[in-house]
């Protein structure tokens, strides 16, 4: 691929008119299919630069920075016509200005591509999460038969998604081989979940610019009251309203939160989160569903209190409701 982008820098350079027609075809391989593959460092403008760096007459990281040995000669493997159009670019390098200007590490591709089984557990791990999102597992039927959200710990959202999703199981030994599979689930949306309560996402400054998105939001809507009532052709009335501050990761209690929620405060995370929520029997992180509406994410904390009064006993935890009735 290194190799074919090397034809395409040369080709781009003819046709903004940087090599004339006649030197293209010393300059370009007529046939991409007799490109041969390259190592790092065989490029023409790395090898003029390892000439330089071996002469004193440059300083330069890029080898180093890439583990990679400085190669300056053309190798000798290649095919005599690739090796000739090689030699060339060298000679063009070293004698144009110009394109020694655009051959240069800042402005070629970069080579650098992550590991084959790096990019194979970000797949397994995508998969499981999208799957760990299935409508099923965060909807249960109610006595009189209708859906209602219903949250869900760790150890139950594992337990549900082995049900609906059995292949699951396979692909999260993919993923990790020497954990369970409700390790797994427990590891994949660890940094994937925000709390449902401000004072669980937010340190104290966060806590103060959620007060001044409050106040702007709360002219937001005075403003459009008012706008809500001019007659016809009246001006727009407009009120006072300042920028809101942006907030900045020191601004979250967790670095995850504020991947998932970025300088705006815009959710993107895939789940919500009820920090004290876990029981006796249960220790694991309760869970909700990001993909629910407003009146669903209440129903479903509003139920969860009420099972803890009722199911648990917390009536006299006043540690452990007030976060509940808070939200």
């Amino acid at each position: 691929m290194i190799a074919l982008q090397e034809e395409l820098d040369w080709d781009v350079y003819h046709r903004y008119g940087l090599i004339s027609d006649a030197e293209r075809a010393e300059l370009v391989m007529p046939d991409t299919a007799a490109v041969p593959g390259i190592a790092f460092g065989e490029r023409a403008f790395e090898i003029v630069l390892a000439r330089k760096l071996a002469a004193g007459e440059v300083k330069t990281e890029w080898f180093a920075r890439h583990g990679a040995t400085p190669v300056t000669e053309i190798p000798a493997h290649w095919p005599e016509a690739y090796k000739r159009v090689v030699a060339r670019r060298i000679e063009f390098i070293e004698s144009r200005k110009d394109l020694a200007l655009l051959e240069r590490p800042e402005y070629k591709r970069r080579w650098h591509a992550e590991p084959w089984e790096k990019k194979e557990k970000a797949a397994l791990k995508a998969w499981l999460l999208d799957r760990c999102e299935t409508r099923q597992i965060w909807f249960a039927p109610t006595e009189s038969g209708e859906e209602a959200p219903r949250v869900r710990t760790v150890v139950e959202l594992a337990n549900r998604l082995r049900d609906v999703c059995p292949e699951a199981v396979a692909v999260a030994d993919l993923y990790d081989p020497d954990a369970d599979f409700t390790d797994v689930i427990a590891q994949i949306v660890e940094a994937e979940h925000v709390p449902y309560l401000a004072a669980w996402r937010y340190k104290e400054s966060g806590l103060r610019k959620r007060q001044q998105w409050e106040e702007v939001w709360h002219l937001q809507r005075q403003e459009d009251a008012l706008n809500a009532e001019r007659a016809e052709g009246e001006p727009e009335r407009r009120l006072d309203i300042p920028v809101p501050p942006r907030y900045t990761s020191a601004d979250f209690r967790k670095p995850s939160y504020w991947a998932n929620r970025g300088k705006l405060d815009v959710p993107k995370e895939r789940f919500i989160s009820y920090p004290g929520a876990e029981t006796d029997q249960d220790g694991s992180l309760v869970l909700g569903w990001a993909g629910w509406d407003h009146a669903q994410q209440a129903q479903a904390l509003t139920d969860l209190a009420f099972n803890r009064l009722d199911e648990h006993g917390w009536a006299d935890d006043r540690d452990k409701m007030t976060p509940l009735l808070a939200g």
